[in-house]
């Protein structure tokens, strides 16, 4: 097993989700990805498989940012925001991912449409420090 610190994971999982998602580069993605990656997401079909057919399938226009990163031993929690897939609402999602020999290994996610400023009852934003426009 090769181990790596949270800086290095938090930079693997940024880099991962930038390659798949934004530059939509599955050659390049797919090293990222392990082998034998386990998906926890009710939404998404299992394995790294799964997950870059859900991706090919999604508009071009699909965006993630990610706003918070953090990382402790093996596992990184993004807070971030997906975008241009479709619906009417972006998604704010905590994603959580467990690396291992250098790569994502298995992922949980919390999935929740984007309030505007008009449906926010706490006044705030959900990502960031503006509202959607």
């Amino acid at each position: 097993m090769t181990a790596t610190s949270p800086e290095q994971n938090k930079a693997l999982v940024l880099k991962a989700f930038d390659t798949l998602f934004n530059k939509r580069d599955y050659v390049a993605a797919e090293p990222l990805w392990s082998e034998t990656y386990i998906q926890h997401s009710a939404h998404i079909p299992p394995g790294r498989d799964g997950l870059f057919k859900l991706v090919r399938g999604l508009p071009d226009t699909l965006r993630y940012e990610c706003h918070v990163i953090l990382a402790g031993e093996d596992y990184v929690i993004a807070h971030g925001r997906f975008s241009g897939h479709g619906r009417t609402a972006s998604w704010v999602a905590a994603d959580v991912v467990r690396i291992e020999n250098g790569k994502l290994a298995e992922h949980w996610d919390v999935l929740q449409d984007e309030a505007t400023q008009a449906e926010s009852l706490s006044g705030l934003p959900m990502f960031g420090d503006r509202f959607p426009s």
